[in-house]
């Protein structure tokens, strides 16, 4: 699924952002019609209409094939000038993700979006100006990038809407915690979201192995202190760990350390590896099959169990899992980044398994294979699989 596409270039336009109207939508203004096909429509009582196809006048912006799954109630940022059109909300997805900013002050080993020392303020200007219209209904909004927290005050104000616009949605927050101080994570606090969680990747209970992995000194330090100011503000954690051949051997101790040093937090996800960004530049470093870390991550889902803590395993395939570990399974892959393989096909748990990463093709697990009717039936005990808290 594409969230975004080339559209014909209108050189002098400015970029503007509508929602898809509803057809007894009465905010014109802000709201955008799609049409499909020849039917005619008057662009008089909309922003713009977006037509499938070619325009067949010049007051419409013709889009591609590949965007006619937009619906009324989705976001779209149109910059015609660069003759692009941006999909940044869709109201029937479970998968929705603000994209704060592309810079970081880590250079994590696997990082799925390099970092990028540009200007893109813009980006959180398009974000407080989609959020009042998004449906209250929305069950929950991730945020990420780069580093969110990077953004200081103009994180708050995000956050601060959220609360304001979507009341009863959930916010999750992906943040390498290096930066909550007290103060600033009594910021967060004080603005009293309903349900905010932040997610915060540790990847050993050794010091310099983290700040290897993200490739920054002193980073474990500022993690650890960042995750212990949040807990003494009452704002809850995930705790993230992505498990590749640098994390795997230890994550045993990984997990005992979290359970002894940081027992509070909301829920842990052991993660397996996407292969985008940085995993193909590193992928030699880092890749192991994940049947080879399988006593690895049964040992570290007993230890979080031992101490009561909520832990779920996130990006992997149940066929690769030991069968012990499906009840922890999660399907985690946002819907637009979902795929399965053609080992899937006749599998009887794809439907209860997570998938893959479109991006998976390149390296993937040699164990793959479909799961028959005798092995489900052997294994009901482990089921069901239910969703996770938010997806990747």
């Amino acid at each position: 699924m594409l969230l975004s596409a080339k559209i014909p270039k209108s050189p002098g336009s400015e970029p503007f952002i509508v929602r898809i109207a509803d057809s007894d939508s009465k905010q014109s203004g802000s709201e955008a019609t799609v049409a499909h096909g020849d039917e005619p429509l008057s662009p008089n009582r909309f922003k713009c209409v977006l037509r499938i196809g070619e325009a067949v006048s010049p007051d419409e912006i013709s889009i591609p094939k590949d965007l006619e799954y937009l619906s009324p109630g989705d976001i779209v940022r149109v910059n015609r000038e660069a003759g692009e059109i941006r999909v940044l909300y869709r109201r029937n997805s479970p998968h929705n993700t603000l994209f704060f900013t592309e810079r970081c002050n880590s250079r994590c080993l696997m990082c799925s979006q390099p970092p990028r020392a540009i200007n893109d303020d813009h980006l959180i200007e398009d974000i407080l100006e989609a959020i009042p219209l998004m449906s209250s209904n929305t069950p929950e909004i991730c945020i990420t990038g780069g580093e969110p927290t990077l953004l200081g005050e103009r994180f708050l104000a995000v956050v601060e809407a959220t609360k304001q616009w979507l009341p009863n949605t959930s916010l999750h927050v992906l943040s390498n915690g290096r930066l909550f101080s007290m103060k600033f994570a009594r910021q967060v606090a004080a603005i009293r979201h309903r349900n905010l969680m932040i997610g915060i990747p540790l990847y050993s209970d050794v010091a310099s192995k983290h700040d290897f992995v993200v490739q920054a000194e002193g980073a474990f330090d500022e993690t650890v202190r960042g995750i212990m100011n949040l807990e003494r503000c009452d704002q809850r954690v995930e705790i993230r760990v992505v498990i590749h051949k640098q994390t795997s051997e230890r994550l045993p101790q990984t997990a005992r350390f979290i359970a002894r040093n940081i027992p509070f937090v909301a829920q842990v996800a052991l993660m397996g590896l996407e292969m985008i960004g940085f995993t193909k530049t590193n992928l030699d470093a880092i890749w192991i099959d994940p049947a080879d870390y399988q006593s690895q991550l049964s040992a570290a889902v007993s230890e979080l169990r031992q101490a009561g803590i909520n832990v779920m395993i996130y990006n992997h395939q149940l066929c690769v899992l030991s069968k012990e570990l499906w009840p922890f399974a999660r399907k985690s892959i946002s819907d637009w980044k979902n795929i399965y393989m053609r080992e899937c096909d006749e599998c009887c748990v794809r439907d209860s398994c997570g998938g893959f990463f479109a991006s998976a093709p390149l390296r993937y697990s040699s164990h793959i294979k479909s799961v028959t009717k005798v092995d489900r039936q052997e294994n009901e005990a482990f089921f069901p699989i239910v969703p996770r808290f938010s997806k990747i």
